[in-house]
């Protein structure tokens, strides 16, 4: 037994059961990948696939219980080799964060560039998606550590940690008739325009569509992004009205629209920090988390990774 066998069973799975794609990933050739997993369950004495002639068209029963097994061993033999170059005190790496847009944008650029100050030698990666393609990057190791509002607290297999708390807020052109009003907004005024706001699943859409439910409004949502620099755009030309993060607005840079505080209409958000559980983590990135989130120091981290005492839902209670 061999870790590229391992491996070769894992990208399988990954892939769709494409060995094609596989070979590609792994820079083998196809027959290759083949005689690897082959070779693994002759080993074994079990069928790890279902095949239909030459092709693999998904897990047996003994395959399905073994491939935690081989996810485990896999990040342990990543976590030995994160160890060693721990231990022999090298600066250089790579780490790699995955974030939604928003965060991406707003809330990590400082993080950056002052994590970069203290490790010119570390390369780092910063990828964006939606907050489920944020989790699926930490959970197949594409990323190391992961941020965003949504979703991630509901993967088991994530240790998430809550960093900070923010509100939305509406945004309109100059001129707007509900900046005429000198008491709050309410949710029925504003249920009265069409509504410019972020996809389902992004930066706390839940939180609006909630709010207008329990309402019984049905607001007309005439266009969504995942972008809010995007919904900006389409407020400037009069097409709505616009829910957006108050971390995403800045009153120089966006002269031409005028901010209403939105924070009590909306349930208020929280970003979270998430790691795969298990994973061994370098130096550096419990530095990259602290910048980000000062609370969240090493021993904070470790002992939410170890499932002390509940630490997570403490952590929680606190924001």
């Amino acid at each position: 037994m061999n870790f590229q066998q391992l491996r070769s069973v894992r990208e399988t799975v990954r892939c769709g059961f494409n060995l094609t794609e596989v070979a590609t990933i792994l820079f083998t050739s196809q027959p290759g990948v083949s005689r690897q997993i082959r070779e693994l369950e002759e080993e074994l004495g079990i069928d790890i696939f279902v095949r239909a002639g030459k092709r693999l068209t998904g897990l047996t029963s003994p395959g399905i219980a073994l491939m935690p097994i081989v996810e485990r061993l896999l990040l342990d033999a990543d976590n030995l080799k994160r160890a060693g170059q721990d231990f022999t005190s090298r600066k250089d790496g790579c780490l790699s964060v995955a974030a939604t847009h928003s965060q991406a944008r707003y809330a990590l650029p400082h993080v950056v560039r002052d994590f970069r100050l203290m490790f010119a030698q570390v390369t780092l990666h910063l990828h964006q998606g939606s907050p489920k393609q944020v989790a699926e990057m930490l959970l197949s190791g594409e990323a190391d550590i992961g941020v965003a509002t949504e979703a991630l607290a509901h993967y088991p297999q994530l240790v998430t940690l809550p960093c900070y708390r923010w509100t939305h807020s509406i945004i309109v052109p100059p001129g707007h008739p509900l900046l005429a009003h000198t008491a709050p907004v309410t949710l029925q005024q504003l249920a009265e325009f069409p509504i410019i706001t972020y996809n389902q699943g992004y930066t706390g859409r839940s939180h609006i569509d909630d709010a207008f439910a329990l309402e019984g409004l049905h607001p007309v949502v005439v266009l969504t992004a995942m972008d809010a620099d995007v919904i900006k755009t389409y407020v400037e030309l009069g097409m709505g009205v616009g829910i957006v993060a108050s971390i995403a607005l800045d009153p120089e840079r966006d002269h031409q629209l005028r901010m209403l505080d939105a924070r009590h209409l909306f349930e208020i958000n929280l970003t979270r920090l998430a790691i795969r559980r298990g994973t061994w983590l370098r130096g550096y990135a419990y530095n990259f988390i602290e910048t980000f989130a000062p609370t969240l120091k090493r021993e904070v981290v470790d002992a939410a990774m170890a499932e002390l005492n509940g630490l997570t839902k403490a952590l929680d209670a606190c924001y």
